[in-house]
């Protein structure tokens, strides 16, 4: 999956203009209730704002409150100028770009603004991938590193017929063990589906119901 299949399109995201006052802009970001701004020049991306760099610069300042807000403009305090995705990006990468900053802007080659992703857009989509979004019976496992183990897995997933929610590998730089958490629709044959993956070489970490 790639970034520009989780990115807010632009017709759907709130921007400021680059002469836009901070007034305008702080008004901005509290009626729309969003944590940061795209900045733009036309439809080029310029960069970033947030309260926190508008309070931020505001301290630097000698300025009265009414006057800061109103005599500066958001292209003197914008951030990221040059931190954003072009949206062919695997989504994977979007969790460490967006580790300290609520969202990044999505941009064509000329700079042209597309859209965004939003850190909560990102943490959903994990979420739906770890199928925390369904019921069901949690099953972590671990297995030695041999070639064909996914494929075991996956056989008596079947012969089972276990309905999966979702499959989860880690260690994947491990030569010895990976962990596996594997998310299946609960059914009453679950303590055989168990036996017989521990009977398959698996060691069960552990069993959660949600």
């Amino acid at each position: 999956m790639f970034i520009k299949s989780v990115m807010i399109p632009k017709h759907n995201c709130f921007v400021v203009d680059v002469n836009d006052s901070l007034e305008k802009t702080l008004e901005v970001l509290k009626e729309k209730a969003v944590d940061g701004l795209p900045v733009l020049n036309g439809e080029e991306y310029v960069g970033m704002i947030t309260h926190y760099h508008i309070y931020k610069a505001f301290f630097k300042t000698g300025l009265s409150k009414e006057e800061f807000l109103l005599s500066t403009k958001a292209k003197d305090i914008v951030t990221h100028e040059n931190d954003f995705f072009q949206g062919n990006e695997i989504f994977e990468e979007t969790l460490v770009s967006l580790k300290d900053f609520p969202l990044l802007a999505v941009v064509d080659s000329n700079r042209q603004f597309k859209g965004v992703v939003t850190r909560f857009n990102v943490l959903e989509q994990f979420q739906s991938a770890f199928g925390m979004n369904r019921p069901g019976v949690r099953i972590a496992l671990s297995s030695v590193e041999v070639e064909g183990r996914i494929s075991r897995l996956s056989e008596i997933i079947k012969q089972f017929h276990e309905s999966v929610i979702s499959l989860v590998t880690f260690d994947e730089n491990d030569m010895l063990v990976r962990r596996i958490v594997l998310k299946v629709e609960k059914k009453d044959n679950l303590d055989r589906f168990v036996k017989k993956l521990e009977n398959a070489g698996f060691r069960i970490l552990s069993i959660f119901e949600d």
